[in-house]
């Protein structure tokens, strides 16, 4: 127990080790950041503002943006500040908090997608049902639902693992906290943590997996019997939910559930960026602003600050 109270801060990795690289790394994640506010930003506007987009299908899609905005905002201005003035330490507090939000954001955006999957299958498959069967009020209670499990989760795989000692290496081999990092630089035993890692990710992420999948079963075999050009605004719509869905649940799965041994740290780094920053960064345009009513309401909110400003 002596050892545990050895490590009082860690160590974060820099996107690279000359200061060029480091600037021009920064200045690339730090676009991507003000590109996934600003998109994100955008479509909760337009959503909010529109009272046409005040459905079940743009409720989930603003709190997806809202979520996205707190979700790539946890890890990367810190990770360009830290990169930029070479101040790479971090308190056990603050690493502590990072692992929660990280993990929080992570779980509510497969919960949230998941929802979106199965409003898809309803909306197309009963779509005389939409109405009664998806209302404001369930909207309301699942979102409540994915937030308050998503604090439960994160709150018991944060204390998992600040529960291990860590007597060696302060250095984490990732631009922000993560829990296999940390099981790396751990001397306790880790297994118990191994362990619960892989049931709650088999639980969650195949579970989402297989809810997801199967409501896109049927949903293709029914817009299979539509007339092509409704078959191809369908496909617009849920193709790409699959392919956000699909680089979000394997990167972070092969990240989570691999053993926790000693990688290249850049193969660390590229992975989480496909799980922390693609994510956010491609369902505003993935999802909304492919969209006609959306493309619309934007053109009406600009305009009208156009003409307000004159």
């Amino acid at each position: 127990m002596a050892n545990s109270t050895m490590v009082t801060e860690f160590l974060l990795m820099g996107f690279a080790e000359g200061w060029k690289l480091r600037f021009l790394y920064s200045m690339l994640f730090l676009l991507m950041y003000l590109a996934t506010l600003l998109g994100n930003l955008l479509i909760v506007t337009v959503t909010t503002a529109d009272q046409n987009l005040h459905t079940p299908m743009y409720f989930f899609l603003r709190n997806l943006s809202i979520l996205d905005m707190c979700y790539i905002s946890v890890t990367v201005p810190t990770a360009c500040v830290n990169s930029l003035t070479g101040h790479r330490a971090i308190s056990v507090a603050g690493c502590a908090t990072q692992i929660f939000l990280v993990i929080f954001c992570a779980f509510v955006e497969i919960l949230f997608l998941t929802i979106m999957a199965w409003d898809r299958y309803v909306a197309i498959c009963q779509p005389l049902h939409y109405s009664t069967i998806i209302n404001l009020q369930l909207c309301v209670h699942l979102t409540l639902a994915s937030l308050l499990s998503g604090l439960v989760y994160a709150g018991a795989h944060t204390g998992n693992t600040l529960q291990l000692n860590f007597c060696g290496s302060n250095e984490v081999p990732q631009f922000f906290c993560d829990i296999p990092s940390l099981l790396r630089l751990s001397c306790s035993d880790t297994s118990s943590n191994e362990l619960s890692i892989l049931i709650s990710a088999v639980v969650v992420c195949g579970g989402c997996f297989i809810f997801i999948a199967m409501s896109y079963v049927r949903i293709f075999s029914t817009v299979l019997r539509f007339p092509t050009q409704e078959q191809g605004k369908a496909f617009s719509t849920c193709v790409p939910h699959i392919l956000v869905m699909t680089v979000f649940l394997s990167s972070i799965s092969y990240v989570y559930l691999r053993p926790p041994v000693t990688c290249e740290a850049i193969q660390d780094i590229v992975l989480s960026v496909f799980y922390t920053i693609v994510p956010p960064l491609l369902n505003p345009v993935l999802y909304s602003l492919r969209n006609k009513q959306v493309k619309e309401a934007v053109r009406k909110v600009i305009l009208r600050r156009v003409y307000s400003g004159a």
